[in-house]
């Protein structure tokens, strides 16, 4: 039994794993430690469980492309004086096996018997399929 549980978000703006790794790079900077970071008006109240090994997973055009490691919730502050969660990211990223997903609004806690394969190394460095075809052969379990 795993006693962590990953958490799964829309990139909102992202056209693929590359574009939102562009954003990350340039928003990053903003911090000392130069970790990518996502900033969420919710604190997860599963906070202990997301340290113990989570993970984020985005979703990409309507399917969860990649994920990457949660360092650490910190408490950060926007500019009109709101309290917000600063969600520290590993810089790498995993790609993982495609897994459609409905939009939604926020993230939502994924158990990780239910979260998608991480894609081996040489796999990960392949051109990525046609979005059609990637859609197509994941609809029918093969990817």
């Amino acid at each position: 039994m795993t006693n962590y549980v990953n958490l799964v978000k829309l990139s909102v703006g992202s056209e693929s794993v590359e574009s939102l790794q562009d954003w990350q790079n340039e928003f990053r900077m903003r911090f000392a430690d130069g970790l990518p970071r996502h900033i969420t008006r919710m604190w997860p109240k599963r906070e202990a469980e997301l340290l113990a090994g989570g993970s984020i997973y985005w979703v990409i055009k309507g399917e969860i492309q990649c994920r990457q490691k949660i360092l650490a919730l910190q408490p950060v502050t926007d500019d009109a004086g709101i309290r917000r969660c600063a969600i520290a990211l590993d810089r790498k990223i995993y790609r993982t096996q495609i897994a459609p997903r409905r939009p939604f609004q926020g993230w939502r806690y994924l158990k990780p018997e239910e979260s998608p394969a991480d894609l081996s190394e040489n796999r990960a460095s392949e051109t990525p399929l046609p979005e059609a075809l990637a859609k197509a052969l994941s609809d029918i379990g093969i990817l």
